[in-house]
């Protein structure tokens, strides 16, 4: 049986709420003192010692639900607690609020998450939920049996991330110069929705691009813009979702005048370029979002056909 480690009374709730996790089956890290970055030396600094004999741990793989090495690593430190949510089978939808530079009135990330879930005809999800400093909530899922979900950068809408496999979330009882978190609802964790999986889950790449229907609206000249621009979207790989994004911005711009010129129906244009930006493995309602935004503003602006 080990010796009991000492902790000083200002370590005790952090200790208790890395222990809270750590019973939950939700493997925690040490986090710098009253800050969200993960303790302990970056690769480029490993010492391939110790933990790390057999090469460096990510702090991911170094998470821990041993109460022994608990215990020991909040012995004398202050540190937050972070839940390595890959491990922990979660997946945390992050709300966040506009920074203080965004435009006034701009949505948070409740507002555009709440209108989600109205979009899918689903209520809020009822299920455990922690208020952040800034102001912000993260909602706490356990994720579908054999599910490997990633981490999310407003895939879902601005002002939401999420964090499952390659991340962590900083738990209940840690503090920041900013404030604390807290728990704000203290449901049981509920289970991720069918429809949020679905919006979540990487859709499968094909081999090759599926091939587009002809089509037989509009002018030749539309024709022949609307299929090389749905094959440049198409093969574009590179610069992640923000590069394919991009990409698909700018296509859709260069059809949209065909479109603002009558010679081209804007649904036909709208479909064609959708299923282009879908097969490198966008989200439906990124590739809606962005193709609809440089229509409207193509349609607004587009220069007469007789002056282009």
């Amino acid at each position: 049986m080990s010796e009991p480690v000492t902790v000083s009374l200002d370590n005790l709730h952090l200790l208790a709420a890395a222990l809270l996790s750590a019973e939950r089956g939700w493997p925690v890290i040490p986090l710098h003192p009253g800050a969200k970055r993960p303790s302990g030396h970056p690769e480029r600094d490993c010492p391939r010692s110790g933990r790390c004999a057999g090469g460096h741990r990510t702090p991911e793989q170094r998470a821990t639900t041993n109460p022994d090495l608990i215990h020991a690593a909040w012995a004398n430190r202050p540190y937050n607690v972070g839940i390595a949510t890959g491990p922990a089978g979660l997946l945390v939808v992050d709300l966040d609020v506009p920074k203080p530079q965004e435009q006034e009135g701009a949505p948070d990330g409740a507002t555009t998450f709440n209108a989600l879930c109205e979009r899918a005809g689903q209520p809020f999800p009822l299920t455990y939920r922690v208020r952040t400093p800034s102001g912000g909530q993260h909602l706490y899922f356990t994720t579908p049996p054999g599910a490997r979900l990633k981490c999310t950068v407003k895939k879902l809408g601005p002002h939401i991330d999420t964090r499952a496999w390659g991340g962590y979330v900083v738990a209940a009882g840690s503090t920041t110069p900013q404030g604390a978190y807290e728990v704000a609802e203290a449901a049981v964790v509920a289970p991720l929705p069918g429809w949020l999986a679905d919006l979540l889950t990487e859709p499968a790449k094909p081999a090759h691009p599926p091939a587009l229907a002809p089509v037989r609206d509009g002018t030749k000249a539309a024709r022949t813009a609307l299929e090389r621009e749905c094959a440049v979207v198409a093969a574009a790989t590179e610069g992640g979702d923000k590069g394919r994004n991009n990409t698909l911005h700018e296509s859709a711009c260069k059809v949209a005048r065909f479109v603002a010129w009558g010679h081209i129906p804007r649904h036909t244009v709208e479909e064609a370029i959708q299923a282009a930006g879908e097969s490198t493995g966008l989200s439906a309602a990124e590739c809606r979002t962005t193709i609809r935004s440089a229509m409207e503003w193509i349609l607004a602006h587009a220069t007469p056909r007789e002056a282009a």
